[in-house]
């Protein structure tokens, strides 16, 4: 049997960011003394890139004022981290259990594509104990921001496994767009930030409790073959 790699997006996929992410945001741009998007806009741009997002938020805004912004997220993000450990941003109920299935089928590999930067991956990675089930992690760091289709690519790459023999689960749009963009199938999931309509466009699947996820794969699989 040929290896399947499954690819997870992070905030919205298993794990309940928003709060953090939400507090973050507030606190960077009451450092510029401006005034702070509204929640719905700022859930909107989860997955993206830093630089990104903030463009999508204050499209108006000079370059240097967004980089204060990302710098000043990054810093409120980190404080917070270090203040709350693993409840600053808890695991979705079903996403341990998700992993544990997929991590003990011995054809499937587990990765994970995500807009975070590699120092706040690694800790939530660490903060959870979840080093044991990923085989490639790809971050912003490296790559351009998502709906681009570079981090599926390298975990690709990494795995050795072809993009007909992958997915890529996420909450957004944007991770839907960057599975089709890859040529692997799209599992949006309905508990994250992005509606269902925004996903089903583009999704090969859309799946509204962690349990749907292994059997929505299953038929993916089964397509395949």
């Amino acid at each position: 049997m040929s290896l399947r790699l499954v690819i997870f997006d992070v905030d919205g996929t298993l794990v309940d960011s928003q709060a953090a992410i939400v507090a973050a945001m507030e606190a960077a741009f009451a450092a510029q003394r401006m005034a702070v998007p509204p929640r719905a806009a700022i859930l909107s741009i989860v997955g993206l890139s830093l630089d990104h997002a903030m463009l999508r938020l204050v499209p108006e805004a000079g370059a240097d004022t967004r980089a204060r912004l990302v710098e000043g997220y990054k810093q409120a993000y980190h404080d917070q981290r270090l203040a709350q450990g693993a409840a600053h941003s808890p695991l979705f109920p079903g996403a341990l259990g998700l992993l544990e299935t997929l991590h003990a089928q011995p054809e499937t590999l587990l990765a994970v594509a995500t807009g975070k930067s590699r120092r706040g991956l690694d800790a939530l990675i660490e903060s959870h104990g979840l080093g044991r089930f990923f085989v490639s992690r790809q971050v912003a760091d490296d790559h351009p921001s998502k709906p681009h289709p570079s981090m599926i690519h390298a975990a690709l790459a990494d795995t050795g496994v072809e993009a007909v023999d992958a997915a890529m689960i996420g909450d957004t749009s944007f991770d839907m767009e960057m599975a089709r963009a890859a040529g692997v199938a799209g599992v949006g999931v309905g508990w994250g930030y992005h509606p269902v309509s925004a996903l089903e466009p583009v999704a090969r699947r859309v799946v509204l409790r962690f349990d749907e996820v292994t059997p929505a794969l299953d038929a993916i699989w089964k397509e395949r073959t």
